[in-house]
């Protein structure tokens, strides 16, 4: 029996999802436990690529059960539309779970999360508008419609009706947006609900007895740890917890039930939308990053900043993740660049700094201390064997692994499968 919890080690979009991928050939379960359709995890499949949202990455390989945990925001017009996509590229949904708990995102939300942002002005988060954020708030509010209420028509109805004529003042009168329309609501979501209703359980339960019986679970991470609502990068964070401690509370499990915790970083750092970002490269070599990389998002499209990897940032994410190995992505995307740099520290006013600060306003005092390596210009994409790497590609990855105490388990060359070198 194997528990395994894998998460993001920086903002996210760190390549999780070819790593949740392999490991999902061994894994019986597969869970998705926190966010909503806001993250996104790319996963190339016999020259397929998939964009997946909501349903967890499990799903690709035949006879895995994929779990939507309860600290899932779920849209189910996202979800379906999702799920018709699978559908139509040969792949079964027989194995979709999904927590009764789990919150449901509704046209109000979506509308909420637009008209915020707008009115912030230069001062907007960067959410992804899905509306994620606002059914959080409900959840805290305790107003919010979970999925067991969901597939209630008699629930549905109730709850939609008490909600929506407080959140139409909202819009309209606080915002000076327009009223939403319950009856078109209350028609187009029923018909979802009755679509996902099959797919409905306890997953708690489900989860736990897994555990038990032996089989072989994974958690799968979505977005990343600085972006935790606790101890993220407060306020440019999403409304979730990226954190490994997410999994226990967004799946009803605990924490002693997980066996290993896989951090998955990129061999540089990036970041979407706003928010504080020490090693930002905004030159040539940033956007030659970028394009090499493919750094734009799976789910908005937007341009990811890009800069050196900081080692500040992933000592963070060992501590408050309890990393035991670490995956390394795109080291290929480093390829050609003569030196590369990598952050070991900040240095604050003549004072080193090497975990990072809790008041963001300190990084503004803050200059990236840099440890400088001779690049490589051999392609790696087609190397299969860790040994096979460039002499200083291997001295890269051995200096992230001694300068953090966590081994490097894992090293992507390419987004396939097949480009990914286990040590």
């Amino acid at each position: 029996m194997s528990v395994t919890a894998l998460v993001g080690a920086q903002w996210g979009d760190e390549g999780k999802g070819k790593i949740i991928d392999i490991l999902a050939e061994k894994a019986d379960v597969v869970v998705r436990s926190q966010g909503g359709n806001n993250a996104g995890h790319t996963v190339v499949v016999d020259g397929v690529t998939y964009k997946l949202r909501l349903v967890p990455s499990g799903i690709l390989y035949d006879n895995k059960v994929c779990v939507i945990g309860n600290g899932i925001v779920l849209d189910p017009k996202s979800l379906l539309g999702e799920m018709n996509e699978i559908k139509a590229n040969g792949r079964s949904l027989d194995g979709l779970k999904i927590d009764a708990r789990a919150h449901v995102v509704l046209p109000y939300h979506i509308a909420l999360d637009g008209l915020s942002e707008k009115m912030r002005g230069g001062s907007d988060i960067g959410t992804t508008k899905r509306g994620i954020g606002p059914c959080y708030m409900d959840k805290a509010e305790r107003s919010g419609i979970r999925m067991c209420d969901f597939i209630n028509p008699a629930v549905f109805a109730e709850k939609l009706k008490i909600n929506l004529n407080i959140k139409n003042k909202i819009i309209t009168e606080i915002y000076g947006g327009e009223a939403l329309s319950y009856d078109e609501i209350y028609n187009e979501y029923v018909e979802y609900a009755k679509l996902l209703a099959p797919y409905v359980i306890d997953a708690s339960v489900f989860v736990y007895d897994a555990i038990k019986a032996g089989k072989n679970v994974l958690f799968e991470g979505a977005q990343g740890a600085l972006l935790d609502i606790d101890v993220g990068t407060y306020p440019y964070v999403t409304s979730s917890h990226p954190t490994a401690g997410g999994f226990c509370i967004g799946t009803g499990i605990g924490p002693t039930l997980i066996d290993n915790c896989l951090g998955v970083c990129k061999s540089y750092t990036t970041r979407v939308g706003k928010g504080p970002f020490p090693t930002e490269l905004d030159d040539e070599i940033g956007d030659a990053i970028r394009q090499r990389g493919g750094e734009y998002g799976t789910v908005t499209g937007r341009a990811r900043r890009c800069g050196w990897l900081d080692l500040v940032i992933l000592r963070f994410a060992v501590r408050v993740n309890g990393l035991t190995s670490l995956a390394v992505n795109k080291l290929d995307t480093l390829s050609g660049i003569k030196q590369l740099k990598v952050c070991v520290g900040y240095n604050k006013n003549g004072v080193l700094l090497k975990d990072f600060p809790v008041d963001i306003s300190d990084l503004s005092d803050c200059e990236p201390v840099y440890e400088t390596f001779d690049g490589w210009d051999e392609d790696v994409s087609s190397v299969r064997s860790y040994d096979d790497l460039p002499a200083n590609a291997k001295k890269y990855i051995e200096f992230i692994e001694n300068t953090l105490g966590v081994k490097v388990a894992m090293v992507g060359v390419g987004p396939s499968r097949d480009q990914n070198l286990t040590r």
